[in-house]
C-alpha cells in the first residue's frame, strides 16, 4: 500500500465513522433541534455526488467510503425530518 492509498484509507475511515456517533445519539434520544436541516441536506447531495464520482472513476475506495457515508448521512437527515 503507499502512502497515497494509506493517507486515503484513514480519511476515508475517519470521516465515515464520525458519523456513527451522531446518528447513535439522535436514534437514542429522538433530539435533533440542534441539527442543522440546511447543512445536513447539502452535505448528504454533496455526499451523494462524491458517490457519483466515485462510480464514474470506478474507484472503489471512494465508492464504499461515500456510500457508508450517505447512509449515516441520511439516516441523520431522514431522522431531523422525522423528529424535527
Amino acid at each position: 500500500m503507499t502512502t497515497t492509498d494509506w493517507i486515503g484509507s484513514v480519511a476515508a475511515t475517519l470521516t465515515t465513522t464520525a458519523f456513527i456517533p451522531q446518528a447513535w445519539q439522535i436514534w437514542r434520544t429522538r433530539h435533533t433541534a440542534d441539527i442543522s436541516l440546511g447543512m445536513y441536506t447539502l452535505f448528504t447531495f454533496g455526499v451523494a455526488l462524491w458517490l457519483s464520482y466515485g462510480i464514474l472513476l470506478q474507484s472503489w475506495p471512494i465508492i464504499i467510503a461515500n456510500g457508508i457515508t450517505l447512509l449515516l448521512a441520511g439516516t441523520v437527515l431522514i431522522m431531523k425530518l422525522r423528529f424535527g
